[in-house]
């Protein structure tokens, strides 16, 4: 699928086949699909984006984790719970379940997005997955966005909660080890003053171990940090 594309229903049976969900109102998911890039080059044909579909979503998606630790971690205090709820829906683990279903396949971007790889940006994958969710919430209910929720999203914990942490425990690795001091370093950055992505590098010592990106230059920072922790369990 292409930028600028006809918007057909069709196009979108893979994602209901990947999501083991069937929409009875095609619409919905044509809307969750539609970014806000390609509804502004749309302009004159009265299209809209998913935005209000992501912020139903993210409604949706905080209860339902909330839910899953109070019911499922009693021994977790406030604390802890509200660390483990934002690791869980962070912008990195989104895209990240977002990549698992092929949801990028399946955006709708303008030109300019699709030629600047809008549909690999963890920004845009993290909010449609979100307006997916909401867009579930309002064609099948609570319980279906819940399980939609529990598949995709739900399990992993100590993955996702690594991720959160990631630069706190990559410290507490390299302090522990002899292999020199810690750092980042800033390689670049890109875009409009808007939409900012920043590239980090982690240095251990004087050798380079892993890059990241992000939105932030500390969430490309975090992004590095997990990408050197994976790397050092590895060795």
């Amino acid at each position: 699928m292409t930028g600028g594309v006809k918007m057909k229903p069709i196009q979108l049976h893979g994602l209901e086949e990947n999501i083991s969900y069937s929409f009875q109102d095609k619409d919905l998911l044509l809307l969750a699909m539609t970014h806000s890039s390609f509804a502004n080059e749309s302009k004159g044909k009265q299209r809209k984006s998913n935005e209000r579909l992501e912020f139903l979503g993210d409604a949706v998606l905080e209860i339902t984790v909330s839910d899953h630790l109070f019911s499922n971690y009693p021994d977790y205090d406030e604390g802890k719970m509200t660390k483990t709820r934002s690791s869980m829906v962070c912008e990195f683990t989104l895209a990240s379940c977002a990549r698992d279903i092929r949801l990028g396949d399946f955006l709708f971007l303008s030109h300019g997005e699709e030629i600047t790889g809008g549909r690999e940006r963890d920004s845009i994958l993290s909010d449609a997955f979100e307006a997916l969710i909401g867009a579930i919430y309002v064609d099948g209910g609570m319980e279906e966005a819940s399980r939609f929720i529990h598949n995709y999203l739900l399990k992993d914990i100590g993955d996702r909660t690594l991720f959160y942490d990631a630069k706190s425990i990559l410290q507490e690795m390299v302090q522990a080890s002899d292999l020199g001091s810690l750092r980042y370093r800033l390689i670049g950055e890109s875009g409009p003053d808007h939409d900012k992505e920043f590239a980090v590098e982690t240095l251990i010592g004087d050798k380079v171990y892993a890059q990241g990106k992000g939105r932030t230059k500390k969430s490309a920072e975090q992004m590095a940090a997990y990408q050197t922790i994976l790397l050092l369990k590895n060795q």
